[in-house]
């Protein structure tokens, strides 16, 4: 069952919040069922991502925390504005608004990649509003310019439009040339960023847009913005992620009260290549965090 909740980000930007739980037992009121109670949660995906990803992740937090998935701008349902800011500033700002509006403050802040910069971000600018936050395989360095190239051209290489969800699956998963050995988990991720459309299957993302929000860390660093955390920190990567083991327990150092998990078999999809072992590293910080 999913609930969408509709806000409003910087600049007017529409944004589509999600809550999603398990289907009411017999008998009861699914009005009711889909009113959430307890510490708020912020889930916020990576780069083309979008809320729905976190699915199962809010599905087993919604038992004891109002947990909510952001589409953030460019993404999923949310506004796509063609001349829209696509800043740092801007991504925060749009979840602080979220924020507010849901009124999940103080909440914790749960982020992969891009909503992980986010989350930590935000966490720096409004204490106020972050009682603690899960990092999911961010770098804090910056990446250079050729990643940047190196994206773009990955971008143009994507054999677009696909003809049916299994072709999609089969090209993230297997064939992608970008990708070392196959990953099942890494084509159902792309499979559910693509929408029908007359020709065939596209994703719901611009590319450019991508590019653009993705040049806000590629050519910064963001090691000021994580010694600025205040709140209780954990550093979560895959074992075979963007996110090399030196770099994160280097995060965990300089984040005033970070903590560190590691997830075996698991690359950059963290909690899509391993659920439940992603669930088991996170659910004993969660319970830890103080409730004000």
């Amino acid at each position: 069952m999913a609930r969408r909740i509709d806000v409003t980000g910087a600049d007017g930007v529409r944004l589509a919040a999600w809550e999603f739980a398990d289907p009411p037992k017999d008998g009861a009121d699914p009005a009711e069922a889909a009113t959430r109670s307890g510490p708020g949660v912020l889930l916020l995906h990576g780069l083309m991502g979008r809320a729905s990803h976190w699915a199962s992740t809010a599905r087993r937090l919604s038992a004891r925390y109002h947990a909510v998935a952001l589409d953030q701008r460019g993404h999923g349902r949310s506004d796509k504005p063609p001349r829209g800011s696509f800043t740092r500033d801007a991504y925060v700002d749009d979840a602080e608004a979220a924020l507010d509006q849901l009124g999940l403050g103080p909440t914790v802040l749960i982020g992969h990649a891009m909503g992980a910069l986010t989350a930590w971000q935000l966490a720096a600018k409004r204490p106020d509003l972050v009682r603690g936050l899960i990092i999911c395989d961010m770098r804090a360095s910056a990446l250079g310019a050729a990643s940047q190239r190196e994206w773009a051209e990955w971008f143009k290489a994507w054999p677009l439009p696909f003809a049916t969800l299994a072709d999609v699956r089969k090209w993230f998963g297997e064939d992608d040339p970008w990708v070392e050995r196959p990953n099942p988990a890494r084509g159902e991720f792309y499979a559910e960023v693509m929408a029908e459309s007359p020709d065939g299957w596209r994703p719901v993302f611009d590319p450019e847009q991508m590019l653009r929000s993705r040049e806000t860390w590629v050519f910064d660093a963001h090691w000021e913005e994580l010694a600025q955390v205040r709140c209780p920190a954990l550093v979560v990567r895959g074992l075979d992620g963007e996110l090399g083991r030196a770099e994160a327990q280097e995060m965990v150092r300089v984040l005033p009260h970070g903590q560190y998990a590691e997830v075996a078999d698991a690359g950059h999809l963290v909690h899509y290549d391993q659920p439940e072992t992603w669930l088991a590293a996170i659910e004993p910080f969660l319970d830890s965090v103080p409730v004000d």
